[in-house]
C-alpha cells in the first residue's frame, strides 16, 4: 500500500509539472510539429463584440474567414482592401498582402495572433489594437518558431511585434509606430520574451516606447533604425545578443545591458541620446560585452557603466569607438575594474571620463587605457610614430565638484567654474584625483571606418 501511495504521489507531481511547463497535461510528443514546451503564462486575450469596436470596421469583411478557408501550408494572397480583425492563425500558412491589404481591429484587443510555426506573414498593414497593457494589446502577437515576418506596416497599436517563447524567426523590413500616447505608457515596438536565435533586420521603430529582449539569448539585431523612443534596445537577463550596423537617433537610451553576459555592439551610430537619462550605451551588472567601432555622439553620457563587468575575472572590451560631443564620454559608477579601453577617439566631450561615487583616489589601475586619441592631449610626437611622447594623464580638478554633486554639472562652462578650474590646475588646493593613465596615446586621430 505504501508503494502504491508513493506511486500515486509521483504521478500527481509529474502531472503538475507538465501543467506548469506546457500549460496542459499532454506529453511533449503530443505538441504540434516544430513547437517546443511552452509555458502558458499569458493572460487570455479578451473577446470583443462588433459593437464594442470602432464603427469604421463595422462594414468590413472579417479577415479570419480567409484564413479559416486556407489549407495548411498554402499561400494566401487576399484581394486588396481593408479587412476587419482580429485574426488568429493556428496552422502553417503564407499570407502575402502585397502591400495592399489592411487589417483593422477597431481599437480593441490584438489585431493578429500567429500561433503556428513555419509560416510567412508579409506585405500587410496592421492597425487599430486596443490600449490594454494587462492583455498586451498588439498588432502582431507571435508564438511560434521559424516564421518570417516581413514588410509589415504597423501603426496605431499599443505594442507592435510581440514574440513570446518564439525561436529562430526572421523579423525583417517592418515599420512600427505606437499609439499616440505619453512615452512611458506606449507599448514596446518590438518585444522578445524567452525567445532565442531570432534575426531582427532592417526594421524601423519610431515613436514607440522600447525595443526589449527579456530572457532572450543569441538574437541578432542588424540594420535597424530607431527614433524618438525610450530605449532603442534594452536587454535584461539576455545573453550573447549581437547589435550591429543599426542607427539610433533621439532616443533616451541607445543600447542597455542589464544583468547580462556576453553580447556585441558593433558598427552602430548612436546619436542625440539626451535628457536627464540620456545615454548612448549603458551597463548594469553586465559582463563580457564587446563594444567596437561605434559612433557615439551628442549624448548626455556616451557609455554609462554601473558595477560592470560584474562576474569575477570577466571584462568589457571598448575599442575603436568614437566618443564625440557628449556631456561625458564614459561614466563609471561603483567601479570594480575590468574595462579595457583600446584605440578609441575622445573629442569634443565636455568631460572625457568621469567616476561617480567618487572616493577612490586612484582609479587608473582598475581599467586599461591604451592607444586612445584624446583631443586634449598635451604632448608631442617627436619620432613621428603616431604615438605621443609622454603618457596622457587625466586628473579631476574642479571636476570633482560635479562628480560628487551631479546637479552642479549645470554650471560646467560658467565663467566662475572655469576660473575655479583654472586656479585649481595652477595651484591645486588639494591633491587632484587621477582618473586615467594612457601609456600610448595616439597623436593623430585615426581615420574612421564606415559603419554601414
Amino acid at each position: 500500500m505504501a508503494c502504491l501511495h508513493n506511486l500515486a504521489r509521483l504521478s500527481l507531481a509529474t502531472t503538475l509539472l507538465l501543467v506548469l511547463t506546457t500549460g496542459n497535461t499532454e506529453t511533449q510528443s503530443d505538441l504540434p510539429a516544430g513547437m517546443g514546451a511552452r509555458a502558458n503564462v499569458d493572460r487570455p486575450k479578451p473577446t470583443f463584440m462588433l459593437h464594442e469596436r470602432d464603427k469604421r470596421v463595422h462594414g468590413l469583411k472579417p479577415f479570419q474567414d480567409l484564413v479559416d478557408r486556407a489549407e495548411p501550408g498554402s499561400v494566401l494572397k487576399p484581394p486588396p482592401g481593408v479587412y476587419a480583425g482580429p485574426v488568429s492563425i493556428n496552422k502553417p500558412l503564407t499570407i502575402d498582402g502585397g502591400g495592399k491589404v489592411t487589417i483593422d481591429s477597431g481599437d480593441r484587443g490584438t489585431v493578429m495572433m500567429l500561433n503556428a510555426s513555419n509560416s510567412v506573414v508579409r506585405g500587410l498593414h496592421l492597425t487599430g489594437s486596443g490600449d490594454s497593457h494587462d492583455t498586451d494589446d498588439s498588432c502582431l502577437d507571435v508564438k511560434g518558431d521559424r516564421n518570417t515576418i516581413e514588410n509589415i506596416q504597423i501603426d496605431n497599436c499599443l505594442f507592435g511585434l510581440d514574440l513570446k517563447q518564439s525561436n529562430n524567426n526572421v523579423i525583417r523590413g517592418n515599420s512600427i509606430r505606437s499609439k499616440d500616447r505619453e512615452l512611458g505608457v506606449r507599448g514596446d515596438g518590438l518585444r522578445l520574451w524567452y525567445s532565442n536565435g531570432n534575426l531582427i533586420e532592417k526594421n524601423q521603430i519610431i515613436d514607440s516606447r522600447d525595443m526589449v529582449a527579456w530572457y532572450s539569448h543569441k538574437n541578432v539585431f542588424q540594420g535597424n533604425l530607431g527614433k524618438r523612443s525610450r530605449y532603442s534596445i534594452h536587454f535584461m537577463f539576455a545573453n550573447d545578443n549581437v547589435v550591429e550596423r543599426n542607427e539610433f537617433y533621439d532616443n533616451a537610451v541607445g543600447v542597455y545591458f542589464m544583468y547580462t553576459e556576453g553580447g556585441v555592439v558593433k558598427n552602430n551610430i548612436i546619436s542625440h541620446a539626451t535628457g536627464a537619462t540620456g545615454m548612448g550605451i549603458g551597463f548594469k551588472e553586465a559582463s563580457g560585452t564587446i563594444i567596437e567601432n561605434n559612433e557615439i555622439i551628442y549624448c548626455g553620457v556616451g557609455i554609462g557603466s554601473d558595477l560592470s563587468p560584474f562576474q569575477p575575472d570577466s571584462t568589457i572590451e571598448i575599442r575603436g569607438n568614437r566618443f564625440a560631443y557628449n556631456g561625458i564620454g564614459i561614466l563609471f559608477n561603483s567601479e570594480t575594474g575590468g574595462n579595457n579601453m583600446l584605440n578609441n577617439v575622445f573629442e569634443g566631450n565636455l568631460t572625457q571620463v568621469s567616476y561617480g561615487g567618487h572616493g577612490d583616489n586612484n582609479n587608473s589601475p582598475k581599467n586599461v587605457w591604451i592607444g586612445n586619441y584624446w583631443d586634449d592631449y598635451q604632448g608631442f610626437d617627436r619620432n613621428g610614430d603616431g604615438i605621443g611622447d609622454k603618457t596622457h594623464e587625466l586628473y579631476a580638478y574642479a571636476d570633482q565638484i560635479w562628480m560628487e554633486l551631479p546637479i552642479a554639472r549645470f554650471f560646467r562652462s560658467s565663467p566662475v567654474m572655469e576660473l575655479l578650474d583654472f586656479l585649481e590646475r595652477l595651484a591645486p588646493f588639494s591633491t587632484p584625483d587621477l582618473i586615467l593613465r594612457d601609456e600610448k596615446p595616439r597623436f593623430v586621430k585615426p581615420a574612421r571606418i564606415a559603419t554601414s
